[in-house]
């Protein structure tokens, strides 16, 4: 949301947002969960998923992703297994292990405060059962959503998940646009220790990453303080809304905030169209990612629905499989 914006009005772009790049030949549109977090109307995953999926036609919707220790497995089982029923074909499921929010968030979900995420297989294996084929004697049945099969890609800013991924034959998706550091090592862990499943004979690698696609470096670069002054309220504890850009962080930044924003956007792909076709190629060479998703923060819409439109063509020129995210 900007500042002073309704959670309808943003919401209402995002709509816009998922029409257009459809349109464009776009293969996803994948929505996150935060909780409790000045400045994002994205908490109702499934909702959110299923107003994207009414107002559009052939472009998959879903998660990413749902913070799975947050809920309980048969009710993602049911909430998923309702939006497939709803729209065949079209709705993916995508997991994280992350709590969304701080401790007190935790606690108003719910959440055992002493949960580390260690749970998340088992919490994994319990949905995949209310999804998967029913077993004999089988007494908690996920209606609908049992014998789905509904796609499940398991997400992670760290090896962990891309582990559990590798292991289980599922596909895996990096969260590059925040946890950068991490994204080389984990993008080889899933690689190397890939076994193949029933979901999956090989493995299928996606990329969370900031872009911005401007007509000259400079206009990006100047979009692009948007997503920044994002990131240095978040370090704050500040509320995250969208903020016009400005000419120059340097006013508002500490040496050290600097550093720690930088270093969360450091996989971002910013500049003209020559600027960002050379940044996607190197990423998608480097870690030979099978999709990449688009993480595309502006303050105004209309540099929004441009930027996507020119990694269109510029993916359409690498043969690369581009995602759109609305968050």
């Amino acid at each position: 949301m900007r500042a002073g914006e309704s959670a309808g009005s943003a919401i209402a772009r995002s709509v816009d947002l998922a029409r257009h790049v459809e349109q464009l030949g776009y293969t996803r549109y994948w929505l996150a969960e935060h909780h409790s977090i000045s400045g994002l109307a994205c908490s109702a995953t499934p909702v959110l998923i299923g107003h994207i999926a009414s107002a559009t036609k052939t472009i998959r919707v879903g998660s990413g992703g749902v913070m799975l220790p947050n809920h309980a497995p048969l009710v993602v089982a049911e909430q998923f297994g309702t939006l497939e029923a709803l729209y065949p074909g079209r709705i993916d499921l995508g997991l994280g292990r992350a709590p969304g929010g701080d401790f007190a968030t935790m606690r108003a979900l719910r959440r055992d405060l002493r949960q580390s995420g260690d749970d998340f297989p088992a919490l994994l294996e319990e949905l995949r059962s209310y999804l998967g084929p029913e077993r004999p004697g089988q007494s908690v049945k996920a209606i609908p959503g049992q014998g789905s099969n509904l796609p499940i890609t398991l997400l992670g800013s760290s090896g962990f998940s891309a582990q559990l991924a590798a292991m289980l034959g599922l596909p895996f998706a990096f969260a590059a646009h925040f946890a950068p550091e991490y994204l080389y090592a984990a993008a080889r862990l899933y690689r190397e220790q890939f076994r193949p499943s029933e979901a999956l004979r090989s493995p299928h690698l996606m990329i969370g990453v900031q872009v911005i696609a401007a007509e000259t470096d400079a206009a990006a670069r100047r979009l692009f303080t948007t997503p920044q002054q994002r990131f240095l309220r978040l370090i704050r504890n500040e509320p995250v809304e969208l903020l016009p850009p400005v000419d120059s962080m340097e006013p508002l930044w500490q040496e050290l905030e600097r550093a720690a924003v930088e270093n969360r956007l450091g996989a971002a792909i910013v500049g003209s169209d020559a600027t960002v076709k050379a940044g996607l190629e190197r990423l998608v060479s480097d870690t030979a990612a099978d999709e990449v998703i688009v993480v595309t923060d502006t303050y105004e819409h209309a540099d929004r629905l441009e930027s996507y439109r020119r990694v269109a063509g510029i993916a359409e020129a690498i043969q690369m499989k581009p995602i759109a995210v609305g968050m």
